[in-house]
């Protein structure tokens, strides 16, 4: 005998007014996330760009300014100054390669890595305590929409 009960009815894709939603709730969140990055964006210390780099370069290794451009989806000269800014900081560090000096290498420094390591920790921290209040199963089902939001916005720039 068929099963008569009722379907569940199938997802609908968001409409705009649903996605100007989630755009609000991102923007809340990013600022509840990284009070700390908030923090030396609002002093000046560092720009958002500037840390996305400086993260990179922290979980990279060092990258030349035309990987760096590549990465940004800057152009070379724009780079040049997003890291001549981080190296006034004493954030990163720059070297040109033995065998063609006009090929410049940037590294995070130790002062670098400790504004990326602190951040980081302070973002897990909240991530940890936002995870509490989520069942397993939509904890699981976040990382999983992330995994594939960031392979897909990475593999167009490999």
């Amino acid at each position: 005998m068929p099963d008569s009960s009722p379907q569940p009815e199938s997802p609908r894709a968001l409409h705009t007014v649903e996605i100007d939603m989630l755009a609000g709730m991102i923007m809340v969140m990013q600022r509840r996330f990284m009070p700390g990055l908030m923090g030396e964006l609002a002093r000046g210390k560092v720009s958002f760009a500037q840390f996305f780099l400086l993260g990179h370069l922290c979980s990279q290794g060092p990258m030349g300014m035309s990987r760096i451009a590549e990465l940004m989806d800057h152009s070379t000269p724009a780079d040049t100054g997003l890291v001549q800014r981080l190296e006034k900081l004493g954030h990163v560090s720059r070297s040109h390669e033995t065998n063609d000096r006009r090929k410049v290498t940037v590294s995070a420094t130790p002062k670098g890595a400790r504004l990326v390591d602190s951040i980081r920790a302070e973002m897990v921290k909240n991530l940890e305590n936002l995870m509490r209040l989520l069942e397993p199963r939509e904890q699981r089902a976040w990382l999983d929409i992330y995994q594939k939001i960031t392979q897909h916005s990475f593999s167009r720039h490999q």
